[in-house]
């Protein structure tokens, strides 16, 4: 049985908040594409197939600390997934603390992502 397009999305989470590089780009197909828009602070950047998306999870790893990640409401239709959501992360190199609300948009084929979206905006915290 196929997993439904959320669950897919959802087991990417989970490999996101655990910090698991390979069970992260296990929910990618090989000829994904990631558009990152940028906010504020970081920059935007297109990410493809399975070491773009490899690369794009190593950045954000190596560059920050991941204070509070909250995807919060998820909008399913058919193979596709709207997930809003906000997050709290530490600059390693600055010490800066940035929160962000975000919109990422999701394709789901044969329970594998093969498009994420992101439109985000973003606040330094003092």
């Amino acid at each position: 049985m196929k997993n439904s397009a959320k669950t897919v999305v959802e087991k990417m989470f989970s490999a996101f908040s655990s910090g698991d590089v390979e069970k992260f780009v296990a929910t990618v197909s090989n000829d994904t594409v990631w558009i990152y828009h940028g906010t504020q602070i970081i920059p935007a950047g297109t990410f493809e197939k399975k070491e773009g998306v490899r690369t794009f999870f190593t950045n954000i790893l190596e560059r920050t600390e991941i204070i509070n990640f909250e995807p919060q409401q998820y909008i399913v239709e058919g193979n596709m997934v709207v997930v809003l959501g906000r997050e709290h992360q530490k600059v390693k190199r600055s010490g800066r603390e940035l929160k962000q609300k975000w919109v990422q948009i999701y394709t789901v084929e044969n329970d594998l992502i093969t498009k994420m979206e992101e439109f985000a905006t973003s606040e330094e915290v003092e």
